[in-house]
């Protein structure tokens, strides 16, 4: 049996007691009528008031905190997993953090090139435990990203698995999964941390501007 009360509690980075983070999920929750409802309002708030940006990768553990992703108000798929846990755990539903090794076939070449690879080994989800089961959420590309990209979006009702789609909008792969790990109370901050400094190096901050990547040296790039 799992202890639900472990995906309950808050923890450094699954910030659910934070304030900010009350106040927006109980407000999002407003009016909900089942723990099924809760989780969809908090999946879409996520989804697409979170906008995806890939270059807020970072080896440091205050830029994948719950509220300072609340208040950027963009992250990348972990990023935006751990805003959704802490909200899911403020609400009182159990959430829990997943990793899978994905392929990404649309990732810009301009990224493929800097890190020299179409995998993600570190893609970040997350799953609610919703009458009786434990139900997979991808609240990664926002609605606004995946029009412009022809991506198809994640729709979540609760009750099924919602991962990223194998195919766009054009019929062309897009994502493939490769390998699913285990799921997580917590943030593996080290274990993503080893993987991000293979490709970004030691010191990679997210970048919250167009402009922070000036002088930057990726470790399988030229200067940028």
């Amino acid at each position: 049996m799992d202890d639900f009360e472990l995906y309950l509690k808050p923890t450094e980075a699954i910030e659910s007691e934070h304030k900010a983070i009350q106040r927006v999920s109980k407000k999002l929750i407003q009016g909900c009528v089942s723990e099924v409802e809760k989780a969809i309002r908090l999946f879409y708030f996520v989804r697409d008031s979170i906008h995806y940006n890939a270059y807020m990768v970072s080896m440091y553990l205050e830029d994948f905190k719950a509220s300072t992703v609340l208040t950027r108000g963009k992250g990348y798929c972990v990023q935006k997993a751990v805003l959704l846990a802490a909200l899911g755990r403020a609400a009182g539903i159990p959430s829990r953090l997943s990793f899978a090794k994905i392929k990404s076939y649309r990732l810009p070449a301009q990224l493929v090139e800097q890190i020299g690879t179409d995998v993600i080994s570190r893609h970040g989800y997350n799953q609610f435990f919703l009458d009786g089961k434990w139900v997979s959420a991808a609240a990664t590309f926002d609605r606004e990203l995946c029009e412009e990209n022809r991506f198809r979006t994640v729709e979540f009702d609760g009750i099924h698995d919602a991962v990223l789609p194998q195919t766009d909008l054009n019929g062309n792969l897009h994502i493939e999964y490769l390998e699913m790990y285990g799921p997580r109370v917590d943030l593996p901050m080290e274990w993503i941390r080893e993987e991000i400094s293979k490709f970004w190096g030691p010191e990679k901050r997210a970048w919250l501007g167009k402009d922070d990547s000036r002088g930057y040296k990726l470790p399988n790039s030229v200067d940028l």
